[in-house]
């Protein structure tokens, strides 16, 4: 059992600060402080301690007052305060780097994104493109007297807690130590694997409402995240929260062997799903292209476009792969214990059919069946970061969007713009809340809302 840390009055404060804000970022409307203390069960007078620290750094605000009954005062709500503090989310993927910074209203203030073959980079050149690109944001932030108090970022790899990239096998990165890069050092950025920020963006969000159909997971869930691009990664999410592992690493699905004679994987080992249901060996297996041009979005393109006119060779690679699926998808739900699974990135391009034809054959390789049911779902939030189509997705207002506000009007992105805002905006919130104490309760369950931020229309 692992030594319990001793608190003194500032921790207590700043966890009290924390639930706080959380219950004002989760709430349906805007609270008052006697609402805050009936909610969080902290006293009036402790509640109204914190809600001046707040009001006076700038991260709430009072509203108009609101009689709510004939009798008693008025009361006044309180509201979280936009353009006073911001996160700055940053990603470096296959197909580009970019970066976006998000206040705490969930307003996005700036962003930027160059698309680019990332395969076989220099990290420092990438890392150096990524600097110039940030510091004109964050000068445009400063100028608006809006405080940057976090940033996170983005890597398709495996990263320590200690910010070192281990591997990234599909930039061809390897043992990269992240604090060397002058942005990193700057912004004081958290950095952490795509598919985790990805599995965060599932989880359905506390500050905004979406359709109906967007959340098919509770808050509390607990599921498998699949995300498919040229790799394959993973996540899993229990009871609401991300497994990060020992060191930071759980959940790479990727990597499961599904023949021990299988192809020969970049990992080094043979069989691994990612040799079957990845998007390079996808379109090697069909025969459209190989080596380097198979990563390229037009060999993807084409590969989609067979499939959709009924190819046979590619149906028969896409079975096999669906086949591969099944069986990491089973070993992985027998080992984790959990009976939810959702796909994201390529797959989502086969939609619905592919989730029931996975569910069906999953049945039989899933421990407890019939009385442990295995649910599959291409969820809507669930986007690949490539340009292949545009698929409107439409989300709900924020709940406290006003007139002039740049939340106030929602408009519809493609897949490939909303997964990338997915992780740029979860990058944002992780490395906001990660660095900021009163902050902390917020950092994993904040973020699918963010992912509804990005679809901001002009």
């Amino acid at each position: 059992m692992a030594n319990l840390r001793r608190i003194n009055q500032e921790d207590l404060r700043n966890h009290n600060l924390s639930v706080t804000l959380d219950t004002l970022l989760r709430a349906q409307k805007p609270m008052s402080r006697a609402d805050l203390a009936k909610e969080t069960g902290l006293t009036k007078a402790t509640l109204s301690l914190l809600a001046s620290m707040l009001i006076e750094s700038g991260v709430v605000q009072e509203g108009e007052p609101v009689v709510s009954a004939t009798y008693g005062r008025p009361s006044t709500p309180l509201e979280i305060r936009g353009g006073s503090i911001a996160g700055i989310g940053l990603q470096i993927n296959t197909d580009g780097y970019g970066c976006l910074a998000l206040d705490l209203n969930g307003d996005t203030l700036g962003r930027e994104w160059v698309s680019e073959d990332m395969t076989g980079t220099d990290p420092y050149e990438i890392f150096a493109k990524l600097d110039a690109m940030t510091f004109p944001l964050e000068s445009r932030l400063k100028r608006r007297g809006c405080k940057v108090v976090g940033a996170g970022l983005a890597l398709p790899g495996i990263v320590t807690d200690d910010m070192w990239l281990l591997v990234a096998r599909n930039l061809g990165w390897e043992n990269v130590n992240l604090t060397r890069f002058n942005v990193v050092r700057r912004l004081d950025v958290v950095a952490g694997n795509e598919a985790k920020m990805a599995a965060i963006a599932q989880i359905p969000g506390y500050a905004t409402e979406r359709a109906p159909f967007l959340n098919v997971v509770d808050r509390t869930d607990s599921f498998i995240y699949l995300s498919t691009d040229i790799g394959i990664g993973g996540a899993v999410v229990r009871d609401g929260e991300v497994v990060m592992g020992s060191h930071g690493f759980a959940g790479e699905i990727g990597h499961l062997s599904v023949a021990m004679d299988g192809p020969l994987c970049s990992c080094g080992r043979h069989g691994c799903l990612e040799a079957f249901a990845g998007r390079r060996a996808l379109v090697e297996a069909a025969g459209i292209a190989e080596d380097g041009d198979a990563t390229s979005s037009e060999a993807i393109d084409m590969f989609l476009q067979r499939w959709r006119a009924g190819d046979s060779d590619v149906a028969k690679v896409v079975d096999q792969a669906a086949d591969a699926l099944v069986s990491a998808i089973a070993s992985a739900v027998n080992l984790v214990d959990v009976d939810t699974v959702l796909l994201g990135g390529l797959w989502t391009h086969f939609g619905d059919e592919l989730a029931t034809v996975l569910e069906g054959r999953l049945r039989s390789e899933i421990l407890g069946y019939p009385n442990v049911k295995i649910r599959v779902f291409v969820p809507p939030v669930a986007s690949p970061a490539r340009r292949w189509r545009c698929i409107p997705r439409y989300m709900a207002r924020p709940k406290w969007a006003c007139d002039g506000s740049s939340r106030t009007r929602w408009g519809t992105w493609g897949r490939s713009s909303a997964g990338r805002c997915c992780l740029l905006l979860a990058g944002a919130w992780y490395g906001c809340m990660a660095r900021v104490p009163a902050l902390a309760g917020s950092c994993y369950t904040l973020a699918s809302w963010l992912f509804c931020a990005a679809n901001v229309g002009p």
